[in-house]
Order: C-alpha cells, then sequence, then structure tokens
C-alpha cells in the first residue's frame, strides 16, 4: 500500500505511532495547511514520508499513492474522499463516514463503479475482542438489553461554554456528541445486530449543538441504550445482558480492552483476543489485506455495515432536530 495522508491532527498522530508496526505500508506523502506547515514538515521528517503539500490536488497528482487515508475533520470527509475515488484512488475514511446518509451513498457507488476499496477506520469492528463478543454472545440465551456509555470531558467544552466553537462543537463541520464518541457505541450495536426497527435521539442541546445525549434503539426483543457525553463524565462501559447470562467490557466501545462474560450461577470469565496494544492496528492490518488481495466482497460487507449506521445517524439527528454543515 502507498499511503498517502490527508491531515496532521491527533488522529494522525495516533496513526503514525502504530504504522511502524506495519512495514508494508509505504507513506509516500502527506497534505495539511499552509498555516501549519512547519508543523506538517516537522511530521514529514520524523515519519520518513517522502512528500508534503498543502494543495490538494498536487498531492493526488505529484505524490506516488494507490490510497488515500482522509483524516480531516468530519465536514471535509464527503469532498475529499469524492475528489481520491474520482482519480482512482483507494480510500480509507475516518469516522463519521460522512455526514448524510446520502453523501455515503455517492461515495459508495462511486467506489463500486470504479471497483474501488473505500472503507471506514473506525476500530472496534476490526479487534478481535469484538469477534469474541460475536463468539459469545449465543451463550447469554435471548438477548434482552445493551447499554453502551460513552461519557468523556471534552477538554474543549469549558471554551464553548466561554464563546469559543472549536470543531468538536461546530455544527457546520459536524461536531458534536453524537458523530464524535456516540458514533462508536452505534457502530458497536448496529455491528452485533444489525438495523434496528426505530430509531430515537434524546440530546442536550446547547448553541444548535449536542453536547451529549441519549440514543435508543429498538429491536424486536433487543432495547440498545446508546449514552454520548462530551459535558459530563461517568464510567465508561458497555453491558450486554441476557437471560441466561450478561458480557461487561469496561472501557470505551472504540477499544474493547477486555471482555467479562457471566453466566448465570457460574464464574465470570475474562478475554483479551485483541492482536495488538494500539487500537487501529487490526484495522490498518484488514484494509492493506482487502487492497492487495483486491477482496471487493469484504469491502461491499463493511460498506453495507457503514450504511446501517449512517441511516442511524440520519433518523438520530432528525429526531434530535440537529442540523450539521
Amino acid at each position: 500500500m502507498k499511503l498517502g495522508i490527508l491531515g496532521a491532527g491527533m488522529i494522525v498522530n495516533h496513526f503514525l505511532e502504530m504504522v511502524q508496526d506495519l512495514p508494508e505500508i509505504e507513506l509516500k506523502s502527506i497534505l495539511g495547511t499552509e498555516r501549519s506547515y512547519e508543523k506538517l514538515l516537522k511530521i514529514q521528517e520524523e515519519n520518513n514520508i517522502d512528500y508534503a503539500f498543502t494543495n490538494f490536488d498536487e498531492f493526488l497528482e505529484k505524490s506516488d499513492i494507490d490510497t488515500v487515508y482522509v483524516a480531516l475533520p468530519n465536514h471535509l470527509h464527503y469532498e475529499y474522499a469524492k475528489k481520491s475515488l474520482e482519480k482512482g484512488k483507494h480510500v480509507i475514511c475516518e469516522k463519521p463516514f460522512t455526514l448524510t446518509l446520502a453523501e455515503f451513498m455517492e461515495l459508495k457507488e462511486i467506489a463500486l463503479s470504479k471497483d474501488l476499496v473505500l472503507v471506514e477506520a473506525i476500530t472496534n469492528q476490526y479487534l478481535g475482542n469484538y469477534q469474541t463478543i460475536k463468539d459469545i454472545m449465543p451463550e447469554l440465551g435471548d438477548l434482552k438489553i445493551m447499554e453502551c456509555n460513552y461519557s468523556q470531558y471534552s477538554s474543549r467544552y469549558n471554551a464553548f461554554k466561554e464563546g469559543t466553537i472549536l470543531p468538536a462543537f461546530n455544527p457546520k463541520m459536524g461536531g458534536g456528541a453524537l458523530m464524535d464518541i456516540n458514533i462508536y457505541n452505534i457502530h458497536f450495536a448496529v455491528g452485533l445486530l444489525g438495523k434496528p426497527r426505530e430509531v430515537h435521539y434524546l440530546p442536550n442541546i446547547e448553541k444548535n449543538i449536542d453536547t451529549s445525549g441519549i440514543l435508543i434503539l429498538d429491536y424486536p426483543n433487543v432495547k440498545v441504550v446508546c449514552i454520548g457525553a462530551k459535558d459530563s463524565t461517568s464510567e465508561i462501559r458497555t453491558t450486554i445482558q441476557g437471560n441466561k447470562g450478561s458480557i461487561l467490557i469496561n472501557g470505551s466501545s472504540s477499544l474493547i480492552l477486555e471482555v467479562e462474560k457471566q453466566l448465570n450461577g457460574k464464574e465470570s470469565v475474562l478475554y483479551n483476543n485483541n492482536a495488538h496494544q494500539h487500537r487501529m492496528h487490526e484495522e490498518f492490518v484488514e484494509f492493506y489485506r482487502m487492497i492487495q488481495e483486491h477482496d471487493m466482497k469484504e469491502v461491499e460487507k463493511q460498506l453495507n455495515h457503514s450504511q446501517l449506521v449512517m441511516e442511524v445517524v440520519d433518523k438520530a439527528l432528525t429526531s434530535g432536530k440537529i442540523k450539521l454543515g
């Protein structure tokens, strides 16, 4: 994989910490802004990236890349992913895929028509512990309740309260609790249970953006509550309950660091089957494999999952009367 990186923010730094363990991924280029050009050059030098650009057209034309990693603010995902696909590049796009279902569907159509890999970088879907949950869930019997709580007081919330609107709380840039952290809970639940029959979002709104909220996903026999908060904090955990036992994940649904199974009347069993300590490692191993093997069957499977998530997001935004972009 000859990779070009769009962005120079926190998520890119996290990626660069991990990618040294994947020598099969060649870092060919990185794109940033003119305002942060010195920072961009430092990142380029420290990570042995061949080229640094501030112009996107030059990035696409002059760097020897076959894949683009879109790690830009949420509202830019659609535009930059679309241009990359139109130039014949495979695309790995950070979560949330886009701000609307319509934007996602257009990207999906372009990618499949051009026989290109298009995938969403969403860590939990690729973790070994997530597969473990799928494997042991039938032991819980009839599922009843799932609760995912990802509540983490944002370091940017105080500035937001004082009137400084940073991207994390900017509705025009796709900010808010639903799109930032509750999106992990949605992926977690939908990946296990599929499409819900009803979606209801109850947000706490400040300055036209949801700073926290409760998302309810209604399945015929299972009720799911997804809590995401950037204005308050709590114990971060996920539980899955059935009539024969439960599963507990201490920590966020994005990391799934350990899985605890507690069957009725039996001692609890702990699992940790993540293959690497870095949460992004397993997803990029799989992205590399999809591209190298041109596994379009798996690409379509993952796109179908992301589509279900975007359908939930669309309904949640409508339900919560939130307008992004």
